[in-house]
């Protein structure tokens, strides 16, 4: 009989602003984000690496950042704001899309972009506990090298799934092949980085109109808690406060803010932690690691 699987409940996109921090501060201690990932080159890193660092218990890692997404909340790169890099648009900015970075960055600087921000999260104080990436940016060919180099170095998971269709927000990867992909699963398993099967991902697609469903999530969690395959799977969640990321995010603040005050409610916490799925962090999926690699 295999193994029951297991579902890390992580947060997208702290650090983008304060309303993120405060609802990777609240769900965590309530027990409905298990995980969560910092945006190193945005406003408010230096508040979640604040709340990490004084709240060791706060599992954080680095969310890989190439792209500056917002319409008028932007932000540059750490090494440097130089078109040489190729990294930034005519306005000094990372550039909004995958495909544009793709398109237009060097790898060399990509490769040291993504260096320096996970050397500024370590310099920061607080237990950084793996990397995975906005946007998917730092899967695409051109970088995912250089990705699980840092891992490898650090000896911290990156997020991986088995197949390329298995990671949510693939859309941002137009013309990848699995093939290529595969090429990179097969060395993060050769670098005994742990291998998650799926990415479940928050709806950003839903309308204003359409209220959010409690059962939504639970039938989502419950399915993949039954499911045939046993392993990691990684929830990629996107909660918020309300009060800034309406004016930052209006197309899609509700979806935030709605994930926020559902995950906070009395009654999705009593569901969460009735067993019905069982769940997991990715300090817990980092040690594993950390061991596995010890007893080679």
């Amino acid at each position: 009989m295999s193994a029951p699987s297991t579902i890390v409940l992580h947060q997208d996109d702290i650090g983008m602003c304060h309303g993120a921090n405060l609802a990777f501060s609240e769900l965590s201690a309530a027990g409905a984000i298990t995980s969560g990932s910092v945006m190193v080159p945005c406003p408010w890193f230096s508040e979640a690496a604040e709340m990490a660092r004084n709240n060791t218990s706060l599992d954080l890692g680095v969310h890989l950042t190439l792209t500056a997404e917002k319409r008028h909340y932007r932000w540059s790169p750490l090494i440097g704001a130089s078109s040489a890099s190729g990294l930034v648009d005519d306005e000094g900015y990372m550039w909004r899309d995958v495909a544009s970075t793709r398109r237009n960055a060097d790898p060399r600087a990509a490769a040291e972009e993504m260096c320096a921000q996970v050397e500024r999260a370590v310099a920061s104080g607080f237990d950084v506990t793996h990397l995975d990436a906005h946007m998917g940016a730092a899967l695409a060919p051109e970088f995912c090298g250089e990705y699980l180099r840092l891992a490898d170095q650090y000896e911290i998971p990156a997020l991986m799934t088995r197949t390329l269709s298995a990671y949510g927000p693939n859309n941002h990867l137009a013309g990848v092949s699995e093939e290529q992909f595969a090429e990179f699963v097969q060395e993060a398993r050769r670098m005994q980085i742990p291998i998650v099967e799926r990415v479940l991902e928050t709806d950003f697609g839903r309308p204003v109109s359409r209220p959010l469903s409690k059962g939504h999530y639970e039938g989502m969690f419950s399915a993949v808690a039954s499911g045939e395959e046993s392993g990691w799977y990684f929830a990629a969640l996107h909660p918020n406060t309300p009060g800034e990321v309406e004016t930052i995010e209006p197309e899609h603040s509700h979806v935030r803010t709605d994930e926020y005050r559902l995950f906070g409610s009395n009654e999705y916490i009593r569901w969460l932690k009735s067993g019905v799925v069982r769940t997991s962090s990715m300090r817990d999926l980092r040690d594993a690691m950390r061991r596995a690699r010890r007893s080679r």
